[in-house]
């Protein structure tokens, strides 16, 4: 693979996030992504995230709920990498600030978990420039589209979240037409909805191991 791309959001503004921990349940909140482009269905990418990363759980699932969202799009691919998106500037029809942010966005303070790795599949928030520990972006994630997984990035990114089903569909955006900025020729949008399930339905329905 080439050397790796940063995975950089807008800078580091100055509000942050809180949330409060909440103790494991029984339940578990399945997020889908329904992925098109140019209207035409490409699939759904479902995924849970985890209970050990809070502040980030919290924050993507409100936002996935709210429809903040729904009609964004991945405005950055890299094959054999990732596909990263959730910035609120792509719903407007200027492509040039995707991936920008808004200058008074907040952050979320990085929750960097050992146990959580980069593997394929792993969902992880971006963030602006800066050492391991800097604060998360307010809402860009990314998706490791690598077979091998990018452990390159343990410890730097916070990884909140997993691809239970759907890899198949990262992988189609991944083949996608794309500019010289890595940015598709024809927008990749989503729209996304929350569901709360048994985590014993979660693993009879998709295999996941909790």
């Amino acid at each position: 693979m080439a050397a790796t791309p940063s995975l950089h959001a807008q800078k580091a503004p100055t509000q942050k996030v809180k949330a409060k921990a909440r103790k494991p349940g029984k339940k578990d909140q399945l997020v889908t992504l329904h992925i098109t482009q140019g209207g035409t269905s490409l699939g759904d990418i479902r995924l849970v995230t985890f209970e050990q990363t809070p502040l980030h759980r919290e924050n993507f699932l409100q936002k996935a709920k709210s429809g903040f969202y729904s009609g964004t799009t991945f405005h950055r691919i890299i094959p054999g990498f990732m596909i990263q998106g959730g910035d609120a500037n792509s719903k407007d029809a200027d492509p040039t600030n995707d991936g920008m942010g808004q200058p008074n966005d907040p952050t979320i303070p990085a929750e960097l978990r050992p146990e959580l790795h980069h593997k394929r599949g792993a969902v992880a928030a971006a963030r602006s420039g800066g050492p391991a520990g800097t604060p998360s972006s307010y809402s860009q994630f990314y998706i490791v589209q690598n077979p091998s997984g990018t452990p390159h990035l343990d410890g730097a990114y916070t990884v909140f979240g997993q691809v239970i089903q759907g890899q198949d569909v990262v992988d189609k955006i991944a083949k996608v037409s794309r500019n010289q900025m890595d940015r598709p020729e024809q927008d990749v949008k989503m729209d996304v909805k929350v569901e709360k399930l048994s985590k014993k339905k979660i693993t009879k329905l998709y295999g996941y191991q909790y």
